[in-house]
């Protein structure tokens, strides 16, 4: 038997045969042709009792009617010795009843192949096992720190978005783009975030930022600039940051993320910023209201102090200005206060938006989109994420689309292709383009 113990050498060798053989025949044209070839010293015989010789290895396979196979037999002998062996199996010329030739392909060097074994397995060690350094008093901090934020991140409702654990309670809510981002804000202490995982903003986050004062914190690249759009339109945003341009919030250190919350800019000022026009004309009709108020009141009360001090005249002037300022309010303020409070509305509104008023009425606030036939009856009712996807597998019998949400130049082009006559929005987006035949109307028009 062999002795894997005092094994030193393997001789490999090869061979063919003219016909269908088997292994004890090959292993008995082995002992028996090499008997007193080479004297009582290499016995094969004598040397496998000794434990010299290890036990012989056949494998063979008949194809064809020919043989061939490998010859595999341990040595604990010199290299001379088994160089002597391995020539002596080269002279095997007939195995059984067919002739059969043997070649010796190799001679293996066992102690070199447990020596490569060894090199690797010392690398693999050295390289891995030695890699774990002790980390430094600070280090151990920071990671306790950082493994109780990680363990603190929350879920919120039913597609467990995840979150930080203040975002309920708090009245400021910081929305990011995954939740890689959430672990990195966790990490410096900033735990109220939510991320949308996405352009696809969860319904459940459009719904929470309508009740909190929410900043918008997106990566510095063209990404984060779409999730910035998406926002705009599904849910309700104050602020918009931005991480440095080419730069993850995920890769942000603290010192970056201060400074780029407090860069922080209005949603107004971000439409301009980012090429998103929009329409604000409620805001801006109501400044100048609140401002025309104010103005015009000081200068009424100036001009009445302005006359009852005017120390050169009369008494019974000052008394006919004064009883003059005191029925000029009278007469004038409620006319010219009145006048932009008056509900003009009914006789401003078109024939159309008063056709489509009851339908934008009722997808106020909820993120939803109608869509009508050509007597303005519901056809199919869709979100407003999914209604680029909805008008594109729509039929040529929807001719109006209410939906609550901005008018895009994306969804004036599909409208247009399918045919769609009325489009009525929220607002109007970055619009470069409008087709005659779509006719757009928005929450000003009603």
């Amino acid at each position: 038997m062999q002795n894997t113990d005092t094994t030193k050498y393997i001789i490999h060798s090869k061979i063919n045969a003219d016909g269908i053989i088997e292994r004890p025949d090959i292993v008995g044209a082995i002992f028996g042709q090499t008997e007193g070839l080479l004297g009582s010293d290499l016995d094969l015989r004598d040397l496998q009792k000794t434990g010299r010789i290890g036990r012989i290895e056949v494998s063979v396979a008949a194809k064809g009617g020919k043989t061939k196979g490998n010859i595999f037999i341990p040595s604990s002998l010199d290299r001379v010795e088994t160089s002597i062996l391995a020539a002596s199996l080269e002279t095997i010329d007939r195995v059984g009843p067919c002739t059969a030739k043997i070649e010796v392909s190799q001679v293996e060097d066992v102690r070199a192949t447990k020596r490569k074994q060894i090199i690797d397995r010392a690398k693999y060690i050295l390289t891995d096992m030695f890699d774990e350094n002790l980390p430094e008093s600070q280090e151990i901090a920071d990671e306790v720190r950082q493994s109780v934020r990680i363990e603190e991140m929350q879920y919120y409702g039913k597609n467990k978005i995840p979150c930080g654990p203040n975002v309920i309670d708090s009245d400021a809510i910081v929305v990011v783009e995954g939740r890689a981002d959430v672990l990195n804000l966790l990490r410096y202490g900033i735990k109220n975030t939510i991320c949308v995982g996405g352009t696809n903003v969860p319904p459940e986050v459009a719904e929470l930022t309508k009740k909190k004062t929410v900043t918008a914190f997106t990566d510095g690249d063209r990404g984060g600039k779409l999730i910035i759009k998406e926002l705009l339109q599904v849910a309700d945003i104050d602020y918009i940051a931005r991480a440095p341009d080419g730069k993850s919030v995920e890769d942000l250190v603290q010192r970056e993320i201060v400074r780029s919350l407090r860069q922080k800019i209005p949603v107004e000022q971000a439409l301009e910023s980012y090429s998103i026009k929009g329409e604000s004309k409620p805001a801006k009709e109501e400044k100048p209201a609140k401002t025309g108020r104010i103005a015009r009141l000081p200068k009424r009360k100036e001009r009445v102090k302005g006359e009852l001090s005017r120390p050169s005249a009369g008494a019974q002037k000052l008394e006919k200005k004064a009883d003059r300022s005191e029925e000029e309010p009278k007469q004038v303020k409620p006319a010219r206060l009145v006048k932009p409070a008056k509900p003009a509305k009914p006789a401003q509104i078109s024939p159309q938006a008063r056709r489509f008023k009851p339908h934008s009425d009722a997808l106020l606030g909820t993120l939803g989109a109608r869509l009508l036939d050509s007597k303005d009856k519901v056809i199919e009712e869709t979100a407003v994420r999914d209604l680029v996807n909805t008008l594109k597998e729509t039929s040529d019998s929807i001719k109006t689309v209410v939906f609550d949400g901005v008018v895009t130049q994306r969804i004036l082009d599909i409208a247009s292709d399918k045919g769609i006559e009325n489009l009525i929005g929220v607002k109007k987006g970055n619009i470069a383009k409008s087709p005659a035949t779509v006719n757009v109307l928005t929450a000003s028009d009603f």
